[in-house]
């Protein structure tokens, strides 16, 4: 059996010089070969000891930024933890205050109505012209006192999201021919043209908070300008068939400087005009408006010209369906003289104030604090009133719409009701409509509360 070598058996022959040369080369050549596969070797074994290292050092470096990220995370986590316990303190603080103001303004508007009712008395009894200016100065204070309180309810309910638009079908024109009636006296007494241009169109809106809004434009329009008049325009963008209505209030007044523009809607911003009766307004009526566009989500944009005028313009959107049809009023008496009027009022000096406007009025007033005293009333042989004014709170926690509902229970007297309170819950509003009142907010206006007697006596 031929067993391979390695190194050849020496020859038996004699070597030669040129044989041992190549021998030698041949040696050479298979030792470098073998130096260069260990080399190699060695240069693979030390790359992969390099790669271990650099595997080693990453690692080392990847847990050192997770741990970091981690605690990063743990942190944040906190800073959320805290951010939304403080979130959820700042929403109970802004429900309590709201809450506060809610109740409060009725023990605030309370005396004001009470002021305001004794003085439209007093006004009517004023022997002098000069006794008239006085009084006139003083309600003035009072019906400053009262938006203010007012504005201030309004503004804390929309912060805290309480008031909640009813939208519907509107129609414009029925709605600015309202406000212009209302605003007309003010911009004839001035010498001011009002003059309004609203086609048939119907809008998406809460008619209300709508009219909020054209109410404190038109009424800042008149107040602060002097000469020509003030506009409200309504027109259809886009055309015929637009779908968005740009409701525009233009006015030829003092107009706004380019520094003031941005602050106009921040609250208690007057910018130091001043008003037709060398006042300045309260500053509120255009964070109002703003803040009552946001909440139905219409657009307001303000253009103004320093010496010129200005121009707020809100976006609404076209109604796709037509409001029903409504009754029209029936024109105004303007004569109480021997209506039986119930007033059911648990505030002695309201109660006391409004039976003396009453009777100015040629009314027959029976006042009484709560239910007990109309039960009484009628076992002594009281005659049906022709209409009832009624406090919704009452004392010891009881309701005036409870006499309305006794009254049409035990005797069957379907009577008007005028239903009156400080309250500006949608609750209240939702059960006077239901019982078929007519709600009236403290303070009462003499003029809004005879008119409104007239129309339901009419």
């Amino acid at each position: 059996m031929n067993r391979p070598t390695l190194w050849p058996e020496p020859s038996a022959e004699p070597q030669t010089l040129e044989s041992l040369n190549l021998r030698v080369a041949k040696l050479e050549r298979i030792n470098a070969a073998l130096m260069a596969h260990v080399e190699r070797t060695m240069d693979q074994q030390g790359g992969a000891y390099s790669l271990f290292q650099t595997a080693i050092m990453l690692d080392g470096r990847v847990r050192a930024r997770t741990e970091e990220l981690t605690a990063l995370m743990h942190s944040l986590e906190r800073s959320n933890e805290a951010l939304q316990a403080a979130k959820e303190e700042a929403e109970t603080a802004n429900r309590s205050k709201t809450r506060f103001l809610a109740a409060a303004s009725h023990d605030l508007l309370q005396p004001l109505n009470a002021a305001r009712l004794s003085l439209s008395a007093l006004t009517d009894l004023a022997p002098s012209p000069e006794a008239k200016g006085i009084a006139r100065q003083v309600e003035r204070g009072l019906e400053t006192i009262e938006d203010l309180i007012k504005t201030l309810i309004d503004i804390s309910k929309l912060d805290a999201g309480i008031v909640r638009p009813v939208v519907k079908p509107v129609r414009l024109a029925d709605l600015v021919a309202g406000i212009e009636a209302s605003f007309r006296p003010f911009a004839e007494r001035k010498e001011l043209r009002l003059v309004t241009r609203c086609g048939d169109l119907v809008v998406e809106t809460d008619g209300v908070l709508l009219q909020r809004i054209l109410q404190n434009l038109v009424s800042n329009a008149i107040r602060y300008t002097e000469s020509g008049g003030v506009l409200i325009a309504a027109r259809r963008r886009g055309g015929r068939e637009g779908k968005l209505c740009r409701i525009e209030v233009i006015d030829t007044g003092c107009g706004i400087p380019e520094h003031e523009r941005a602050l106009v809607f921040e609250e208690f911003y007057r910018g130091g005009r001043e008003s037709d009766d060398g006042g300045v307004g309260l500053g509120l009526g255009l964070s109002i408006v703003q803040r009552t566009a946001s909440t139905l989500g219409h657009g307001i944009a303000l253009h103004s010209r320093s010496g010129h005028g200005t121009r707020l313009s809100l976006t609404l959107p076209i109604a796709t369906q037509r409001p029903g049809a409504q009754v029209p009023l029936a024109p105004l008496a303007t004569t109480l003289t021997g209506a039986r009027v119930l007033v059911i009022e648990n505030d002695a000096s309201t109660a006391e104030a409004l039976q003396r406007l009453l009777r100015n009025w040629d009314a027959e007033v029976q006042v009484f604090r709560d239910q007990a005293g109309v039960v009484a009333a009628l076992g002594a042989g009281m005659m049906r009133p022709d209409v009832m004014v009624i406090d919704y709170h009452l004392d010891n926690g009881a309701c005036g719409l409870d006499v309305v509902d006794f009254l049409r229970r035990d005797r069957g007297w379907v009577t008007p009701v005028i239903l009156t309170t400080a309250d500006h819950g949608a609750d209240i509003a939702a059960r006077a409509q239901s019982t078929g009142a007519e709600l009236v907010h403290k303070p009462i206006k003499p003029a809004q509360l005879r008119s409104l007697l007239a129309y339901m006596l009419a």
